[in-house]
């Protein structure tokens, strides 16, 4: 019960990375709000947590829109009347391709909900976390934003961004007691992975696996225990760091 009486904000949490946080959260006493685009994949997480003892919410939206995430910490204060963590989880990608064949609006698109949703979750969270003197933002960015590969030259750059942003709000916030992590996972049993390996066949799934030295790719319950960690009181004297969770590809 590490997260016992902690509020929880959880971006993508239909599905993946997200779904498995938010269930470990609840797990240690965490109400979550979980956060997704599709209903649908949403009120599953909402259901498999409370069918499980735990607590949960959903409140749909778009990360990229301002509105949309304002109404998602105000949906959290009023549900459960503070904001103590917030995981900045929802990501989106272009397939596997030459750079120059990824459209403009596909560029914006990926900008918008991997690197604006920090922007618009600061602005609606951080008021909020200082009246408190307390709060913690957890960024899932990549291995692709420290060990970049051809073919996501524009995915690359925004969990790039990602990262750079994340430390930079971990040095400006310190004085505010609100701490700033990023986790950076290795391609794993989402439904993106198709896209970074251009096509999820066993012989490009082999070539994948052959570069982490660990030899698998990564799963939800890898990246959940990784931001458990950091948004518990056991990292407490930990902002800024980047925890690469990948088996040992950036090696």
């Amino acid at each position: 019960m590490r997260l016992a009486g902690k509020t929880a904000v959880i971006t993508g949490a239909g599905s993946g990375f997200g779904r498995g946080i938010a269930q470990r959260f609840a797990a240690e006493g965490a109400q979550v709000v979980v956060n997704d685009l599709n209903a649908e994949n949403g009120e599953h997480t909402v259901a498999d947590i409370v069918d499980a003892g735990g607590k949960a919410r959903f409140c749909a939206g778009d990360v990229g829109k301002d509105a949309d995430v304002k109404r998602l910490m105000d949906f959290a204060i009023a549900v459960y009347g503070v904001i103590d963590i917030v995981v900045n989880n929802a990501g989106t990608t272009h397939k596997n391709q030459p750079m120059l064949d990824v459209s403009e609006e596909l560029f914006d698109r990926i900008y918008a909900v991997n690197v604006k949703s920090l922007f618009l979750t600061a602005r609606h969270a951080v008021p909020h976390m200082r009246t408190r003197r307390n709060g913690v933002f957890i960024t899932i960015a990549s291995t692709a934003g420290v060990r970049p590969r051809p073919g996501l030259t524009w995915y690359n750059g925004s969990k790039g961004a990602a990262i750079t942003t994340s430390r930079s709000m971990a040095a400006e916030l310190a004085k505010d007691n609100i701490r700033v992590n990023v986790i950076n996972p290795v391609a794993g049993e989402t439904a993106m992975l198709a896209d970074f390996m251009g096509q999820d066949t066993p012989e490009r799934r082999a070539q994948f696996v052959a570069t982490i030295p660990l030899g698998r790719l990564s799963q939800p319950s890898d990246i959940a225990t990784a931001a458990l960690f950091l948004a518990s009181d056991e990292a407490s004297f930990i902002t800024g760091a980047c925890l690469e969770v990948d088996g040992g590809r950036c090696v």
